[in-house]
């Protein structure tokens, strides 16, 4: 059975994000085909996902939340991914597979998984059943047997790693690699001519784990796509929205939903409240849900204003309180604060920055002061 999804990870987030949507698209119609998987690391918890998934017979996904004020609580299953593989026992079927049947590659790595192994050299590619050990190495030995042996196919990537234009990063970091591995310049140029390196964006909360595969989630689901020339789309479906203006969901995310968890982190912490809050308590609370609206409506609402996108974060808030009032998800501010004062960084000061850039003159209090606390 031909399968055009290639997808590098079996992380409980692709399961109920980009595995359900194409799903739900095979059921309409709307999709490629099917996926199969590849575990890449070596870890237990990996192995026992792929040995589960392998039998193609699908999972559950537990969709539990709000939904314009009506409680969701049900269960779909997930029909998508049709075979599993294990990059280090099967590398000669997934190489077979590349150079032949994909269409599309989707990867979520998490937070390493763009970085380089020295092990990996150019040796690799005089030993072809060896097996790279970081995922830009898998990609680079992957894609050379592709480019001699189906240059001419279309092949998008799908990079989902949190990561600003991931799909840039990631080609560049295998390009590089490719050069540093000086295999051919027609190689490299295929690369970045014809392959196409998707900027995404995803966001879903993937709360828990359910085993041996699946995964309870949030209804809400996005995943953006900044539109480019060629790109073949894994399927169709209402979460997935194909955009000129990747950057601009890119704010919603960062400056309302991430910069307001980071908010309630800092008053929990400078304000002792109980170690096991959750993000549903503090916004059921009659000081944090208030101080949180404040921080929305007058230090960072008039920024989108100055874009020209009130509008759009107006509505982006009205869901982002119901997913923030989900009953069902006990988010912990005690794990939202870790790593806080690197967070506030990424997450505070990029807002402060685009209002001065802007000529805003707005006092901002709020994140002025959360950016002084050097804790």
């Amino acid at each position: 059975m031909t399968e055009p999804i290639l997808q590098f990870g079996t992380s409980r987030f692709l399961q109920a994000h980009v595995d359900l949507f194409v799903s739900e698209a095979l059921d309409a119609g709307h999709a490629l085909g099917g996926i199969t998987v590849v575990q890449t690391t070596s870890s237990p918890a990996s192995a026992a996902r792929v040995a589960a998934l392998a039998g193609g017979a699908g999972y559950p996904v537990r969709i539990r939340g709000l939904r314009d004020g009506t409680p969701i609580d049900q269960t779909v299953t997930c029909r998508a991914v049709r075979r599993a593989l294990q990059a280090e026992a099967d590398w000669e079927q997934l190489r077979d597979l590349m150079a032949t049947e994909v269409r599309v590659v989707v990867s979520n790595t998490a937070d390493q998984g763009y970085l380089l192994d020295p092990r990996d050299d150019a040796s690799l590619i005089q030993q072809p059943s060896r097996v790279p050990r970081s995922f830009p190495a898998k990609l680079v030995a992957l894609l050379l047997g592709r480019w001699l042996r189906q240059p001419k196919a279309p092949l998008s990537l799908f990079p989902c790693e949190l990561i600003e234009r991931n799909g840039d990063t990631l080609c560049a970091t295998v390009c590089a690699l490719a050069q540093q591995w000086a295999l051919p310049a027609a190689f490299i140029d295929w690369l970045r001519t014809h392959c196409v390196w998707a900027n995404s964006l995803v966001d879903r909360i993937v709360s828990e784990a359910l085993l041996p595969v699946g995964a309870v989630a949030e209804p809400y689901a996005l995943w953006a796509i900044e539109r480019r020339p060629g790109l073949v789309l894994p399927c169709t479906h209402p979460a997935i929205v194909l955009t000129d203006e990747l950057d601009h969901h890119e704010r919603l995310k960062l400056f309302l939903l991430n910069a307001g968890h980071t908010f309630l982190a800092e008053r929990w912490r400078e304000d002792a409240h109980p170690a096991d809050m959750t993000v549903v308590q503090a916004m059921e609370d009659p000081h944090l849900r208030p101080a949180l609206e404040a921080l929305w409506r007058d230090e960072i609402v008039p920024v989108f204003a100055a874009l020209g996108k009130r509008e759009a974060a107006e509505a982006y808030l009205v869901s982002l309180r119901e997913r923030l009032l989900n009953p069902y998800l006990a988010h912990r501010l005690a794990d939202i604060a870790q790593n806080h004062a690197q967070k506030k960084q990424r997450r505070l000061a990029p807002i402060v920055a685009l209002a001065r850039q802007l000529g805003l003159h707005l006092a901002q209090p709020r994140l002025n002061a959360a950016l002084a606390n050097p804790y």
